[in-house]
This record gives C-alpha cells, structure tokens and sequence, in this order.
C-alpha cells in the first residue's frame, strides 16, 4: 500500500509545477508586450499643461534677505568703568539724547576735580601776574613824569640863562652847566619811554604765556569732563537700539561695545542671490521688495564680491517713504530686473529646466489626447517663466509637469 501511495504524490507534484511553470510565462509574455510597446495613458488630471504665450516679459532674477539700517552708530566704552545701570533694552526706540547705560567709575570724578583746583592755581597766578605788572608800570609811569618834569624845567632854565648869557650876566661855566643838564635830562627821557614800551611787551608775553597754561590746563578739565560724562551712554541720533552687549555690574575696558544703535528711517535691502545668476545683475538696476504687507521699488547700489554658502549679497537703496512694517532685520522677498525682452514666445517654466538650455518635453497635439516628445530650445527665466527660442509655436500646449522617468523609455503618450 505504501509503494502505490508514493508514486501517485509524485505524480501530482509533476503536474503542479508544469501548471506554475504556464502560468510564469504568460505572465513573462504579457510583461514583454507592454515593455515593448512604447506608448502609456496618462489622466489629463494629473499633468499640467501650458500654453505658450507671445509679448513682453521682464527677466527677473529673484533673492531673499533682511532690512537693515543704512545708518548704524557703535556705542564704545571711553574708559574703564563698570556698568551700573541698563536703561533701556534691545528694540527700543531711542532719541538722540536718550539714556542706554550708566557706567560708574570714581576715579573720573576725582581727576576732575584736580584738574579744575588746577585750573583755578594757574587763574589766580594770572591775576597776580597782572596786578604785578599794574605795579610795575605805574611806577614805570612816576619815574616817567618826574624825568620829564625835570627835563622841561631844565629847558626854561636853559633858555633863561642863554639870555643873561647874552647879557653877561651868567657864568659861561654855568650856562654850559646848564646845556649839559638839559642833553642828560632829554636822554634819560627817550629811555624812559623806550622802556615803557618794552615793559608793555614785557608784560604782554609773560600774561600770553600764563594764558597757554591755563589752555592746556582748561583742556585737561574738558578732558576730565568728557570722560565723566562718557559714563552716562546716550543713543547720538534717532532710531532704535538693535544691540546691547554688556550686562549689570560687568567691567568694561576703553574701546569695549556696549551697544548697537540703527537708523529706522534710512534703511536698505540686502538680497541674497545665487551664484548662478548674479552675474545678470548690474548696479543701478530696479528691484522690487516685498516687506510681506507691501511692495517698495529699490535701486541696486552695491553687489558683495564674496560668495558664501552659495550665494551673492545684494545692497538695495530704499526711498525715505517706506511700509509701517518696514523695520530694520524684517525679512523680505525681492525680484531684480535685469532685463525686458520685448515680443518673445515663452512659457510657464517646466519642472527641471534651467535659463538657456535644451530638453525634450511633451508637446500636446491639436487632438488633445496624445504628447509626443519635441526637443525645445529655451531662453532666459521671468519669474515663474521661461523664454523659448526654438522648438515651440504660439498656442503650443507643453506638459510642464515632471515626466522624466516616462521620457526616458516612451517618445509617445496617450491623454484621456
């Protein structure tokens, strides 16, 4: 019973696999058929399609970036102090005047003081100083009027005696006494005056010299000043606080940032552009930027030669009237214009297609239910089109959705 059992299991096990070995080349046959047709159907509701279109088209070139004020003041430490009190805080809208920090530090205030005791010495030598040279040229003044009282007394008498000289009346010894006396008399006179006039100059440098110290001393006190009042930070012009980079009670050395001040009014734009297209862009051209709430028209003024991270940084100058939520760090979007071409053929841009290329794509016939491959020549971007120089008509459909896999295997599509 065993033996005739075994050879009937077998027997089953054989027609089995002569049935799946069938069945696998069907299913090979029919694989092979569709592979080797060249044609699939796609749903019309799973493409896109666009028209080419005919007329003007404005190349833009497209960026992103940030606000920021055109106008920034630095805020340093002038000398070592400590902070001792944070007035306002980042984003603050701040005046000229306005109070940032206070720093503290005593010593200042100290030299200050011996600065101005100083200043107040050398004052008062400067009053001694005259009030001596007072002295001096009132007594310059008496020793003057006395000499020349005597020497005008010496010319009456000379003038008597020549008389009663004629008359022999005087001493020929005493009227050349009297000659002599009145030349002494006129000498010592011309030297009294000359020396009233040195003495004046005398006086006039030593005053001149006394008033340089009290310069260079005034100046150590506005110095002094200067940096006492350095230790109240004050914003220096209208805007807002961007940055404050000290803290409560830290120590600050000469030279150390403490804050940030931005202009709110005179703002740029700076766009990042990619490498791949800031070569289309040119100084003095316009710029559209989107703050998001509104559109604003710029003008490009500078193009950074550094790259980084792929990209090109764009300044933009702004007009002074700008949207309410323009602000300086606001991130925004900005179309350049680097071109307009005038009565072109183009087309929304395809999926995978770059300025000045060439590809195949699906080109719908006028049926409307078959694509055929059609090599296209294409031009410069707009935006969110594409100039097309060779390959399409006026009124060409063209599947612009991402058919590559299908393009690589099927020229030919069916629509329904």
């Amino acid at each position: 019973m065993d033996v005739v059992k075994t050879k009937v299991v077998n027997r089953l096990a054989l027609w089995q696999q002569a049935l799946l070995a069938v069945a696998v080349i069907i299913v090979l046959t029919v694989l092979y058929q569709q592979l080797k047709s060249n044609k699939v159907s796609v749903a019309r509701s799973q493409i896109i399609v666009a028209q080419v279109q005919q007329g003007d088209l404005d190349v833009l070139v497209s960026g992103y970036g940030i606000l920021k004020s055109h106008r920034q003041q630095l805020l340093s430490a002038k000398t070592a102090a400590t902070v001792q009190e944070i007035v306002l805080k980042p984003g603050a809208i701040v005046a000229a005047d306005s109070v940032i920090v206070r720093l503290d530090n005593p010593e200042l205030q100290q030299q200050l003081d011996n600065a101005k005791q100083e200043l107040a010495k050398l004052r008062a030598n400067l009053r001694q100083l005259t009030l001596n040279n007072t002295r001096e040229v009132l007594n310059e003044t008496a020793t003057f009027a006395q000499i020349n009282a005597e020497y005008e007394n010496a010319k009456l008498n000379l003038a008597a005696e020549t008389t009663l000289m004629k008359q022999g009346v005087v001493s020929s010894l005493n009227y050349q006494r009297s000659i002599l006396n009145e030349a002494q008399l006129k000498q010592r006179l011309e030297i009294a005056k000359q020396r009233a006039v040195q003495l004046k100059a005398v006086h006039q440098e030593a005053e001149n010299i006394q008033l340089e110290w009290i310069n260079q001393q005034q100046g150590l006190v506005n110095t002094a000043k200067r940096k006492l009042d350095s230790l109240t930070v004050r914003a220096g012009f209208a805007g807002v606080l961007q940055n404050l980079a000290v803290e409560l009670g830290q120590s600050l050395a000469p030279g150390q940032e403490i804050a940030l001040i931005g202009s709110t009014k005179e703002l740029i734009a700076l766009i990042n552009v990619s490498q791949n297209q800031v070569d289309q862009v040119a100084v003095g051209q316009a710029v559209e930027v989107d703050t998001r709430l509104a559109k604003v028209m710029g003008q490009v003024t500078r193009i950074n030669p550094v790259v980084i991270n792929n990209t090109v940084e764009v300044e933009v100058s702004l007009p002074e009237q700008l949207p309410e939520n323009a602000r300086p760090q606001l991130n925004i979007d900005a179309n350049i214009l680097v071109a307009s071409l005038t009565n072109v053929r183009y087309i929304e841009r395809p999926a995978n297609i770059k300025s000045n290329s060439q590809a195949q794509l699906y080109r719908i016939d006028a049926a409307q239910n078959k694509a055929l491959l059609t090599d296209i020549e294409f031009g410069r971007q707009a935006g969110r089109f594409i100039e097309i120089k060779q390959g399409l008509e006026l009124n060409s459909q063209l599947i612009i959705s991402d058919l590559t896999n299908l393009a690589q295997t099927h020229p030919e599509l069916d629509i329904y």
